[in-house]
């Protein structure tokens, strides 16, 4: 445990006991800070406040019992286009299965520093696991009030070998049960695409590689001054988020302007289209901004999945969608450098997909 009660006077103070003694947020939430480290305070800009917030407006919620209904298939389609988000409830994944992802995401972050600390990219036995607090702590500003187990699943021997044992067993069940609605939801879009069959070429394209995030948002002192997470999209092809029962995701709204409160539904998963599946699509399948905002009472837990092209993969919008004449929106690119592009920099909304972008 964090000592009682601490003052970092000097930026290098704060910096040594997040980052190098591994204490990250979690650890500043529970030493009594009475007000926000000046690292985290965010400007008014990259912050969400009441009057951004459209009270009515909610993503779309699909029961996935008859995923393959010609209705259900047309309203995954439909908010892939039109939300880039949306809510699956009835899905195959047992309730049971979240519930014990979500208490091991606890377990590991109740770890003692020293523990989780031995997951860093200094200490870590593999670049496939990685403890880390915010995003990029070197190219942000501000920082975000967040820590993070990142877990890249190569294979079941290396996963036993290497990941948490206070998590593993739980996030590779979490992982292998999310398996049939991966493939229900990529069989409906890529209909929708005019796509017929997913061969074995276009499976490694879509999913041939799948990381999850253990995330984790301690308790803020001034929440309203900082993010949890900053404005992005992500870089996946699609992603499966588990919430818990707190809330605090926010999607960007149609206007460009607004934000809209994603609510934690019990078993069910937050399902949003990535920046890969855009490019695949041409840009028919939208990716969309969001964020998370800190919470003044509450520490909050996440588990995405992102399902991804695997890293040598060249990602740009697939024949069958350019087959009615249409132009390719995107160059070709690999995706290991799309992802590499992402990382290097602080979270900045939609940015990363003009990497992409054919300059006209």
């Amino acid at each position: 445990m964090a000592p009682a009660t601490l003052s970092f006077n000097e930026s290098s103070d704060l910096t040594d006991f997040v980052i190098n003694q591994g204490h990250g947020v979690k650890g500043l939430s529970e030493v009594g800070l009475k007000a926000l480290p000046k690292q985290y305070i965010h400007p008014r800009e990259e912050r969400i406040d009441e009057a951004d917030i459209l009270p009515q407006a909610s993503i779309p919620v699909i029961d996935m019992s008859k995923w393959d209904d010609a209705e259900v298939s047309k309203s995954i389609c439909d908010a892939a286009e039109n939300w880039g988000f949306f809510q699956v409830v009835n899905h195959c994944v047992p309730l049971e299965v979240l519930d014990r992802v979500k208490a091991a995401t606890h377990r590991f972050f109740g770890l003692s520093a020293e523990e989780k600390k031995k997951y860093s990219k200094e200490l870590s036995p593999s670049n496939n696991v990685r403890f880390g607090t915010s995003f990029n702590t070197q190219a942000e500003k501000a920082l975000e009030w967040k820590d993070y187990l990142s877990l890249f699943y190569v294979s079941d021997d290396e996963a036993s070998a290497l990941w948490p044992t206070a998590c593993k067993d739980e996030v590779l069940e979490y992982m292998k049960s999310s398996e049939v609605l991966i493939k229900q939801l990529l069989q409906v879009l890529m209909k929708g695409l005019n796509v017929r069959e997913i061969d074995e070429t276009k499976e490694k394209i879509l999913m041939g590689s799948l990381r999850t995030n253990l995330n984790y948002y301690p308790i803020c002192p001034n929440p309203e001054l900082t993010v949890g997470v900053g404005r992005h999209s992500d870089v996946s092809t699609l992603t499966v988020l588990l919430q818990d029962d707190i809330g605090g995701l926010y999607v960007r709204a149609n206007d460009g302007e607004s934000w809209i409160h994603v609510p934690p539904i019990n078993g069910s998963l937050v399902i949003n289209i990535g920046d890969a599946l855009q490019i695949l699509s041409n840009g028919k399948y939208r990716s969309v901004e969001h964020c998370v905002i800190a919470n003044g009472s509450k520490n909050r837990i996440s588990v995405p999945i992102f399902v991804n092209p695997r890293p040598h993969e060249i990602i740009c919008p697939l024949p069958e969608v350019l087959a009615n004449g249409q132009k390719p929106v995107y160059k070709q690119v690999l995706y290991s450098d799309y992802v590499k592009h992402f990382f290097r920099k602080a979270h900045d909304g939609k940015k990363t997909v003009d990497f992409a972008k054919l300059s006209n």
